[in-house]
């Protein structure tokens, strides 16, 4: 696991805090793409973090295990998810029997993985007929002022500042977009930003800096405060 992955352990409380949720639609198009419901399914939820995901996977009936692999983050979701299972790993190696999943979810986690290693991992682990689900919940480029974030955001970090994300070569994927909102105060916003690695790689005075200046433009466009997040779920389902 890379150093920017275990960033993540150093701002838990930030990340549960801020990080968005995800849709029930989501879910729908999980089932879907999967051809099951999750209620009753047995489901591994692979670099939970905080538990964002696996919480609302376990609202929606799946019998679900969290696998995690930074302390933070696992101290984190036990706080936040008290009654739901957490077993310490990756996807390179999971410590997950085989052949006992009807899922394998990785919400926002996938490109933490060599993908060598994870799919064949994720073949072991998943039940004949089970899938695999990928997704990425991201700000919606297509809105402008996203946008004109979003280019400000790659000049300031530059063409290694985000993450790539591995494809699944040798699966049948099918792949489904999801599209939803949430409205939060400016300071939510920022805060959302900032728990994301490029920041808490690049340390807190260079962070203030981007984000004091961020704050002054968007006051522009939203005078009381309050900001409209658009968001795209990027979801990918192989089934194996």
């Amino acid at each position: 696991m890379t150093s920017r992955a275990r960033s993540f352990d150093a701002a838990a409380a930030l990340y549960q805090a801020y990080r968005p949720a995800y849709p029930a639609a989501l879910f729908d198009a999980v089932e879907a793409l999967a051809g099951r419901s999750l209620v009753g399914a047995r489901v591994a939820d692979v670099g939970a973090g905080t538990g964002i995901a696996t919480g609302l996977l376990r609202a929606r009936g799946a019998e679900v295990v969290a696998v995690e692999p930074g302390d933070g983050m696992a101290a984190e979701f036990r706080r936040a998810n008290p009654g739901i299972p957490i077993v310490r790993g990756d996807g390179d190696r999971l410590p997950l029997a085989s052949g006992a999943f009807d899922f394998l979810t990785y919400a926002q986690a996938w490109h933490w993985t060599d993908p060598a290693r994870s799919v064949p991992e994720a073949r072991r682990v998943l039940r004949p007929g089970g899938a695999l689900a990928l997704w990425w919940n991201d700000l919606d480029t297509a809105v402008p002022w996203i946008a004109e974030q979003d280019q400000r955001l790659r000049a300031f970090f530059g063409a290694t500042g985000l993450p790539t994300r591995e494809s699944l070569e040798g699966l049948d994927v099918t792949t489904r977009e999801v599209r939803w909102s949430r409205r939060i105060p400016l300071a939510a916003h920022l805060a959302n930003h900032a728990s994301h690695s490029a920041f808490l790689l690049l340390g807190e005075a260079r962070t203030r800096e981007f984000m004091d200046a961020e704050r002054e433009r968007l006051l522009a466009l939203f005078p009381d405060g309050a900001v409209e997040e658009p968001y795209v779920v990027s979801l990918s389902v192989a089934r194996v």
